[in-house]
């Protein structure tokens, strides 16, 4: 993974980085950035921040709750350049990350944006995946957003962060309703791509879960609160 990252980094981007794994005060100067009255210094910050997670997330780690902060900046790009990197760091942090449900709930139907809204989706399908009571929480959300942006061009990587979400530590009903919820275009999608990612999604769910006439969601307000938390059996 890191040596793809460094292929498609420009020389700048790869020097920042390289003097980010060698002096901890840059990456310290580099996060506090991210707080600057400058919109072009925090996206630029953000950025290199979200390079740093895909080569070494464990230098992130002291600066999660700063992450976590910046998400409330205004402009587009800093929100998606942090929850792509807070992603990277989900193995390990997933109770504070799920402090961001409300940020990613307001970015996930931001109507300028497809970048913002993707790694909206897909923070929350990472995280959704952590927990069974996670995923109990986020699939509302989700559920809404694959009927929203269905026909969308992101729509083919979103099926991509679903099949990660299926694969992970999912409700027995949430796999059910998603699997009632991809059915038709299992069966009907328009599209090689629409119909073999979702088939694929639809029989490992039906097979991991023994799933008999899956249905999918009926229609209910997403609901806040906690974490989400839930003990494994």
């Amino acid at each position: 993974m890191a040596e793809q990252n460094l292929t498609e980094l420009t020389a700048e981007e790869a020097a920042s980085i390289a003097q980010i794994e060698q002096d901890k005060d840059a990456l310290a100067a580099l996060i506090e950035d991210l707080g600057s009255a400058s919109r072009r210094k925090r996206q630029i910050s953000a950025h290199v921040v979200h390079l740093v997670a895909e080569r070494d997330a464990e230098l992130l780690e002291p600066y999660v709750a700063d992450l976590l902060d910046a998400l409330e900046r205004p402009e587009a790009q800093t929100r998606w350049e942090l929850f792509d990197a807070l992603a990277y760091l989900m193995p390990t942090h997933a109770k504070e990350i799920g402090t961001a449900y409300d940020a990613c709930e307001e970015a996930l139907f931001d109507e300028l944006s497809a970048t913002l809204r993707l790694s909206a989706f897909h923070l929350l399908c990472v995280w959704g995946a952590t927990e069974r009571g996670r995923s109990k929480k986020v699939w509302p959300l989700l559920d809404e957003a694959i009927q929203c942006f269905h026909g969308d061009m992101e729509y083919r990587d979103m099926l991509g962060f679903l099949h990660d979400f299926a694969q992970g530590k999912i409700e027995g009903g949430v796999a059910g309703e998603l699997a009632g919820r991809l059915h038709f275009d299992a069966q009907n999608g328009k599209g090689a791509y629409l119909k073999a990612r979702s088939g694929e999604i639809y029989d490992m769910l039906v097979k991991r879960f023994k799933l008999e006439k899956p249905q999918k969601r009926t229609r209910a307000a997403a609901k806040g609160g906690d974490d989400g938390t839930e003990d494994e059996e």
